[in-house]
């Protein structure tokens, strides 16, 4: 795991509040879009990387799925989703991990990633990125997986 990536997130989640990074989106709709598209069941496992204070996951238990896993390298940021879901954080499993470190444990439906990939600019964390995601994903799982486009956010 690059510890300047860890201290870099945990960083950003010290000084801001999660509504006040330039990424913040109120209701993820693509996201959720995207999962809907999949058509799995509200018992499917799914997995939200760097997922963070993102509030997708809200939304996802919201809709009535039950097992869902956030993944995110920043401490301060899982401690922001919670402390605002809650009561209803019992349906989420918290992980901290770098996603290039991360050794999964069970397997997933839904593998939903909205900016990581993105940001492993090292051909090595890329190709252990790719490592943890298919020992992940069960077979046919759904993989989604967005980027920064032009129009994004700078920073």
């Amino acid at each position: 795991m690059s510890q300047d990536r860890k201290l870099h997130w945990e960083g950003v989640y010290k000084t801001k509040r999660f509504t006040d990074v330039s990424w913040y989106q109120q209701l993820p709709a693509r996201s959720l879009e995207l999962i809907d598209a999949a058509a799995v069941g509200e018992d499917a496992p799914i997995i939200d990387i760097g997922g963070g204070a993102s509030t997708l996951v809200d939304h996802l238990i919201a809709r009535g799925y039950r097992d869902v896993t956030v993944l995110d390298i920043a401490e301060g940021a899982l401690a922001q989703a919670r402390s605002r879901l809650a009561g209803s954080s019992h349906h989420v499993h918290w992980i901290v991990s770098d996603v290039a470190a991360f050794r999964p444990e069970r397997s997933y439906r839904v593998w939903h990633d909205r900016a990581v990939l993105h940001f492993l600019v090292d051909a090595a964390d890329r190709q252990r990125y790719l490592a943890a995601l298919r020992a992940a994903l069960v077979p046919g799982g759904d993989l989604v997986l967005e980027s920064f486009g032009p129009d994004g956010p700078l920073k």
